[in-house]
């Protein structure tokens, strides 16, 4: 007996209910939604505003280490920057004087070696000019053959000097220029610009544009 009441009561509690009440749709009110709408956003405000007023944590020692050794690494590539690019400025600049002294040296590397023949270009200069040019007849062929071969050897000499950018200066009549020539004396002349070159002593050299050897003139002074 006891054993069927048991079962049941099993059957009774499985059995499915029907609750009209709920059964029934529900029907949303506006103002309902409404209500919900402003509560949540309220909500939202509250938390927003709680989350900026709440104090900021401070940094914790490793977080303060960690901030102090960036800023170090920091300093320092910002020093090895510039140290960089000064040695690069630096290196830059070594290179242009290098190449400016190696150019120099293939221009002006046979300027004592041009300085001795200009000697030996005086003293040609220096013959032909000796040689009276009223016994140059044929009736003296040995000294208009010797005359006409020193000509011939000035002549390419001056050549050679040309070629290698050795140039002559023969200033006459040109304006005294102190870089270029050498005054040996000042005189009055007639008919002469002041400061103006009456006479050449010697002719001046310019190897590439540099002067050799400065002509030596006389200079015409104000009267």
């Amino acid at each position: 007996m006891a054993a069927a009441a048991a079962a049941r009561c099993v059957r009774l509690l499985l059995r499915p209910r029907r609750y009209p009440l709920l059964s029934c749709p529900l029907r949303t009110s506006p103002r309902l939604l409404c209500m919900a709408t402003q509560q949540k956003s309220t909500g939202e405000n509250l938390e927003d505003y709680q989350s900026q007023n709440e104090p900021k944590a401070e940094p914790s020692s490793a977080e303060k280490i960690f901030i102090e050794e960036k800023a170090k690494l920091e300093e320092q590539l910002k020093e090895m920057t510039d140290k960089y690019k000064r040695a690069l400025a630096d290196t830059e600049n070594l290179r242009q004087r290098s190449q400016k002294l190696v150019e120099e040296a293939k221009l002006y590397g046979i300027q004592s070696f041009c300085k001795d023949l200009l000697e030996v270009a005086d003293v040609l200069e220096k013959a032909t000019e000796s040689v009276p040019k009223e016994e140059l007849k044929d009736e003296n062929p040995h000294l208009k053959n010797l005359y006409d071969g020193l000509v011939m050897t000035e002549v390419q000499i001056q050549k050679v000097f040309k070629k290698h950018g050795l140039l002559k200066l023969n200033p006459v009549g040109a304006k005294f220029d102190p870089y270029e020539h050498e005054a040996l004396f000042h005189a009055p002349m007639e008919g002469k610009e002041p400061g103006s070159i009456a006479l050449v002593s010697k002719v001046g050299y310019k190897l590439h544009g540099r002067t050799l050897r400065p002509a030596l003139v006389g200079v015409v002074k104000e009267v």
